[in-house]
């Protein structure tokens, strides 16, 4: 049966617009005896098993490879080879060393395998119940082909994208896959247009759970011709891009690139011309400038600011998890202090995932319920005042009948002590309503006991259970509002059981619409009373004449912090939005309360999504916050329109559905609790809490990361532009070079690394979530730290050779002694200028000199080896002499020369601000 391959083609578009008879016929099977074995094995072999394939995972030798793309790293391994070539072995080992240690560092950071298509696997249902050859049976569900007959009850894992064919009050949790915070109902009916995802309630989805009731469905897709197969193949083929940081140090390492050649073409051609000259050029003579360019390039090369980056980012990564965000990949961490859009589920981020009753109307009142979720901690007011529930009879029989006339449960962990309900999730709410009211379920189901019941059936909308009530039987119903208001004749009224009028009706329904109208899901409740138990239970004769009871609304309601933590991006320039596959009237509910909307309230479905061109979508991002009834295609849509305009864009979520847009943004942000394994995967960061405001707080540290990175490059810089002003300005003067390749090496690779790396966790600075999100555009290091860092790099080239000719010409020439003179100079004038590197902006003393105990630790232990860098055996390697009290006295005053010249700097453009 070639004509079976037709099934690859638009799979759910087709069959959801089938009546049942036509989607069996057309796949060339039976209802009632499924397809035979012979057929089944024959279909396996042409579609393949039912799983979603992987791709192929990096080893870890390519892992390791990967590191050295980084052109920082290229141009160290660069250096080590010139270094091992001009005769310093000692300069190339060490250099190699630090290249090697940086891509352990990376490769361990970020060794976590992507595992997104397993957990996409584990969450198929391990084995299915089929009918083949008429015989009912239980296979592994890998083996499911297009064709078969799957029975469904509830509790089960879908196993396939169906067809529904049959169906007994069938309903399927899909909040995973559509956001639906409520399950959908599922029957066989046939869709005559075309409707989204949610909307498909002829469709059973593989991943998906049945929570109530049963039926059958027809396999119409597996493996990744299913919806969450199309998801896998979206995630498979999303290319990972690079964060703004690895773009600005790629940047970076171009540039370091080119004032490294620079620096060796032009002191190397200055010395050549000088040679010719004076006819001084020698082999020797070549050699020395060849060796002096190296030694100028090597001064050029920051050594360690790949491996300091890759350890201020580890750091700040280990400080997120303890505040409940957990970075999965290193540059990730810096992302997020660029993040200009959070783009964010409703369903399980921004709300509860859990319905809570928070409206009631009865036959004389309207009362709010508080409380969230499935807790029964609440208290039910009547214009804002507690209501005594002993002196309302409406209410009291209202909040009975829903505890009755339910089939959820609702439990407490022991060990956590959280709520949460089995069952229907709109029914677990009523529970939690009736006991914040005092009726528990526990003792109202053992005094008042289900005698018997009809069950809920989707043609009808209602169901309804009898109960012995003082010596009567009564039948409690709940429903939808107008089809229960319509099977009423009276009303309970203040304890008192009158005529429903038509006026009375129509107070009802307004009412109902009221309710609607703030994006509540509305519940009816009846009531009729019998002598005894009826022998006809049909529910055309119990379910009409009934007693009108009241009105129960519902929502899945806000995160309680959420609307502080929206109100803080704003404040920081950050827009969140709302991306939701719940309805429109939902989300703007949502939204309003949280304050997410905009200002004129825009808010475009999925269908009409469909229908925009590219360039319609760019323009609409610009004004809409909220997007609705949205599938996964239309998530990655949204992420690629705002990162067209340039957004920094993070998403986040906890559903299958968000996997693919995550994916795509420049930072994933998956939910830790009810993420699935699929999001956790497939995140840059997980929040381990659920709460919105992690990711606040993960965003403020991501900042603080950034600028602390800042300072550490900043710092570096100006030392390494000093040690370049400082042999090249020597060179220009005819002088002997100050600075020899192996105290460059040392000064770099030690005692700078320690305080650069205590740059690295210093403590946010005032106002940082009150400044704009960065402009990625913008270079590294922004106008006035690069008119700082000239001015402190010239001031600190002076001080040296200040301090080297002074040396040279009290020592009568003594070259060794000078250039001793000239390495203490440079660490001890760099190791305070540490301290000014500490904010752009503010001074070291506002701050707090000695606030940063780590950079008071590493500048300690950096003079520690200044001090044995010149002493004894060190002389020879470093070729170095000790130093008197005298020396070591001119040297503590030179040395805060450039630290002050900096602050004044800094002085000087605060003053300028307040002008």
């Amino acid at each position: 049966m070639v004509e079976i391959g037709s099934l690859e083609v638009d799979i759910l578009k087709l069959y959801y617009r089938m009546s049942p008879e036509d989607a069996i016929r057309d796949v060339q099977s039976d209802a009632a005896a499924g397809l035979t074995q012979e057929e089944a094995t024959r279909r396996l072999a042409v579609f393949g098993y039912n799983e979603l394939l992987e791709k192929k995972k990096e080893a870890f030798w390519q892992k390791f490879l990967k590191q050295f793309k980084d052109v920082m790293v290229l141009i160290l391994l660069a250096a080590s080879l010139i270094s091992a070539v001009a005769g310093e072995p000692l300069d190339s080992l060490v250099i190699l060393a630090i290249v090697v240690l940086n891509a352990t560092l990376g490769v361990f950071q970020e060794s976590k395998a992507e595992k997104a298509m397993e957990a996409l696997k584990k969450m198929s249902a391990p084995t299915s119940k089929v009918t083949r050859a008429g015989v009912l049976q239980v296979i592994p569900s890998r083996n499911l082909v297009p064709g078969d007959i799957v029975v469904l009850e509830a509790g089960d894992n879908i196993p396939a994208d169906l067809r529904i064919i049959e169906s007994f009050n069938l309903k399927a949790e899909e909040a995973s896959l559509t956001g639906e915070s409520v399950p959908s109902e599922k029957n066989s009916a046939v869709i005559d247009v075309d409707a989204a995802l949610g909307d498909r309630h002829n469709m059973g989805f593989m991943s998906t759970v049945v929570t109530y009731g049963r039926g059958k469905g027809l396999v119409v897709g597996t493996g990744m011709k299913t919806e969450i197969g199309k998801i896998a193949a979206m995630l498979q083929n999303v290319k990972q891009e690079i964060t703004p940081m690895q773009k600005k140090l790629a940047e970076f390492g171009r540039f370091i690139a080119l004032v490294c050649i620079g620096v060796c073409i032009v002191v190397f051609i200055i010395g050549m011309i000088a040679g010719f000259r004076d006819g001084s050029l020698s082999p020797s003579q070549i050699r020395l400038l060849f060796m002096t360019a190296v030694s100028l390039a090597v001064a050029s090369i920051p050594e360690g600011l790949p491996a300091i980056v890759t350890i201020v980012l580890a750091l700040g990564m280990q400080r997120m998890a303890r505040k409940n965000a957990i970075i999965k990949k290193l540059h990730a961490v810096e992302t997020l202090g660029s993040v200009s859009v959070i783009c964010s589920d409703k369903t399980g981020t921004l709300t509860r995932n859990e319905m809570t009753v928070t409206a009631i109307q009865t036959g004389h009142a309207a009362f709010a319920v508080s409380g969230e979720g499935y807790s029964p901690e609440g208290t039910i007011f009547s214009s804002g005042i507690p209501v005594e529930i002993t002196a309302e009879n409406d209410l009291k029989l209202l909040l009975r009948a829903a505890v009755l006339c339910n089939d959820a449960q609702l439990k407490k962990t022991p060990e956590s002590g959280d709520w949460s309900i089995i069952g229907d999730p709109t029914e677990g709410a009523l529970i939690a309503a009736a006991a914040k009211g005092g009726f528990w379920q526990e003792e109202t189901v053992q005094r008042f006991p289900r005698i018997q019941e009809i069950p809920f059936d989707s043609s009808r909308k209602m169901m309804t259970t009898f109960h012995e009530v003082d010596g009567k039987i009564l039948s409690f119903c709940k429903g939808a509002p107008d089809i229960v208001l319509n099977r009423s004749s009276h009303i309970a009224v203040n304890g008192v059981v009158q005529p429903l009028t038509e006026q009375i009706a129509a107070s009802v329904s307004m009412a109902n619409k009221t309710m609607a109208s703030r994006a509540l899901r509305v519940l009816a409740i009846a009531y009729r009373e019998f002598d005894g138990m009826p022998v006809d239970l049909t529910a055309e004769h119990i379910e009409t004449g009934m007693v009108f009871t009241g009105l129960m609304g519902m929502i899945d309601p806000p995160r309680s912090e959420v609307k502080i933590a929206v109100q803080t991006c704003k404040e920081a320039g950050i827009r969140p939005m709302m991306i939701t596959g719940d309805h429109p009237d939902t989300a703007l509910a949502i939204a309003r309360e949280l304050g997410i909307n905009d200002p004129e309230n825009h808010v475009v479905d999925g269908r009409s999504m469909d229908a925009m061109p590219p360039e319609e979508l760019r323009q609409v991002i610009q004004t809409t916050n909220i997007f609705a009834r949205v599938s996964p295609e239309n998530k990655v849509a949204i992420v690629e329109a705002l990162r067209y305009h340039k957004y920094i864009t993070a998403m986040t979520g906890d559903g299958v559905n968000d996997a693919p847009a995550m994916k795509r943004a420049n930072i994933g942000v998956a939910m830790g609790i009810t993420g699935t394994d699929v999001t956790k995967e497939t995140a840059d960061m997980v929040i381990a809490d659920d709460n919105f405001a992690s990711i606040v707080t993960a965003v403020e540290e991501g900042r603080v990361i950034y600028a602390n990175i800042q300072k550490t490059i900043y710092f570096l810089l100006s030392c390494n532009a000093a040690e370049i002003l400082v042999i090249f300005i020597a060179i220009l003067a005819g002088w002997p070079i100050p600075l020899l390749p192996i105290h460059l090496l040392w000064v770099n690779l030690v005692t700078d690394a320690l305080p650069a790396l205590a740059l690295g966790v210093e403590a946010k600075e005032p106002n940082v979530m009150r400044m704009k999100p960065r402009n990625p555009d913008h270079p590294l290091l922004n106008a006035p730290m690069q008119g700082m860092l000239v001015m402190q790099s010239l001031v600190m080239a002076i001080t040296i050779l200040g301090a080297f000719q002074y040396a040279l010409i009290s020592s009568g020439g003594d070259i060794t002694f000078a250039r001793t003179f000239a390495f203490v100079s440079l660490i001890s004038t760099q190791l305070l200028c540490t301290y000014s590197s500490r904010s752009e902006l503010y001074s070291v003393f506002r701050l707090g000199f000695f606030s940063n105990l780590y950079l008071n630790i590493g500048v300690g232990v950096s003079c520690l080896i200044l001090l044995l860098s010149v002493q004894g055996s060190a002389n020879e390697l470093f070729k170095t002499v000790e130093l008197g009290a005298r020396e070591w006295f001119i040297l503590a005053c030179l040395a805060p020369i450039p630290f002050l010249s900096t602050e004044l700097y800094k002085a000087i453009r605060r003053f300028m601000r307040r002008k």
